[in-house]
C-alpha cells in the first residue's frame, strides 16, 4: 500500500487564543490574502502565500467569531461577541464602520459586488447593510429558526445561505422576497458551509458528515462519513477533485472527491481544528486551531 504523503506546514503565530475562522481573498493584482478570527479579539491579516503577518485589526472588545475580505481585499469585516460587526480598511487597519447588534455576531459576509455586508448571530436575525449608505437602517430578515452560525452569498448576490447552531440544515433565502426557498437537510447542526469558487457546489460539515450539494438544483451530490467529528471542510477550487476537513482529533485530512478515500493526513496542531480553507489557487490550504496557531499546508498530492 502506498504510504500517505504529508505536508510540512508554515506555522503562523500571533493569536493568543483559539483561531475560530479563516477566510482567503480571491487573487488580486497584489496576490491573495488570509484573514483570521480569534477569541483574543484581534483579527489578523496575512500574505496568503507565505503566511507573513501584514497587520492586526484593533478595536473589538470581545471574541471575534467571523471574518471576511471583500473581492478586492481592500476591506475586511468581522463579527464579534461585543455585539458588533465592523468593517475595516484592509490597507490601514482603520475601522470604517461599526454596526451595533443586540447580541453576539457569529457570521459576516461581503456580497460579491462588495456593496453589501450580511450578518447573523444569536439574535436569529439576518441583516443586510448597504455599505454605500452605512448610516441607513439595515434590511432585516427575521425568520431564521435558530441562532445563526454561518452565512454566505450565492447566485450573484440573489441568494443567501445560512445555518444555525442549534438545529440541522442549511437554509437558502431569496434576497428579494426574504423567504426561505429551500432547506438542505442534515443530521446535525452545520458548523461549516462553503460555496465553491466556481459556484457549482455547496460543501457543508455537520457532526461526522461532510456533504456536497448542487448549488443550482440543491440535490445531494456526495455524502462522506468522516473518521471523527469535523468542524470545517473546504473544496479544492481549481480541479474540484479533493477536499480537506478538520475537527476534534486535531488532524487536517485530505480526501478524494469521487471516492471519499483519505489520501493525506496532516498532524501538528495541539488542539481541535476549528476551521480549514483552501487558498484560491488550490496550491495550499490553511487550518486554524484551539491551540491558537494557523498552519498553511502546501499540498503534497498531484492534481
Amino acid at each position: 500500500m502506498e504510504k500517505k504523503r504529508v505536508a510540512v506546514p508554515i506555522l503562523c503565530h500571533g493569536h493568543s487564543r483559539p483561531v475560530v475562522d479563516l477566510f482567503y481573498s480571491p487573487v488580486t493584482p497584489d496576490g491573495f490574502f488570509l484573514v483570521s478570527a480569534s477569541k483574543d479579539s484581534y483579527p489578523m491579516l496575512r500574505n496568503g502565500e507565505t503566511g507573513d503577518c501584514i497587520g492586526t485589526f484593533e478595536g473589538n472588545k470581545g471574541a471575534v467569531w467571523s471574518v471576511c475580505l471583500d473581492t478586492n481585499a481592500l476591506r475586511a469585516a468581522s463579527g464579534s461577541a461585543d455585539f458588533s460587526a465592523k468593517v475595516w480598511d484592509a490597507l490601514t487597519g482603520d475601522v470604517l464602520h461599526s454596526f451595533e447588534h443586540k447580541h453576539i455576531v457569529r457570521a459576516c459576509a461581503f456580497s460579491e459586488d462588495t456593496h453589501l455586508l450580511l450578518t447573523g448571530g444569536v439574535e436569529k436575525v439576518l441583516r443586510v447593510y448597504d455599505l454605500n449608505h452605512p448610516d441607513a437602517l439595515p434590511r432585516e430578515v427575521d425568520k431564521s429558526p435558530g441562532s445563526v452560525r454561518t452565512v454566505s452569498w450565492m447566485h450573484s448576490d440573489q441568494t443567501i445561505l445560512s445555518s444555525c447552531t442549534d438545529m440541522g440544515g442549511v437554509r437558502l433565502w431569496d434576497v428579494r422576497s426574504g423567504d426561505i426557498v429551500k432547506t438542505l437537510e442534515t443530521k446535525s447542526s452545520v458548523t461549516s458551509a462553503e460555496v465553491s469558487q466556481d459556484g457549482r457546489y455547496i460543501m457543508t460539515a455537520d457532526g461526522s458528515t461532510v456533504n456536497i450539494w448542487d448549488a443550482n438544483h440543491f440535490g445531494l451530490v456526495r455524502r462522506y462519513n468522516m473518521p471523527c467529528t469535523v468542524e470545517s471542510a473546504s473544496l479544492e477550487p481549481i480541479y474540484g477533485n479533493k477536499f480537506i476537513a478538520g475537527g476534534e482529533d486535531m488532524w487536517v485530512r485530505v480526501f478524494d472527491f469521487q471516492s471519499g478515500d483519505e489520501i493525506a493526513c496532516n498532524k501538528g496542531h495541539h488542539g481541535p481544528v476549528h476551521c480549514v480553507r483552501f487558498s484560491p489557487k488550490g496550491e495550499s490550504y490553511a487550518s486554524g486551531s484551539e491551540d491558537g496557531t494557523i498552519r498553511i499546508w502546501h499540498r503534497p498530492f498531484d492534481p
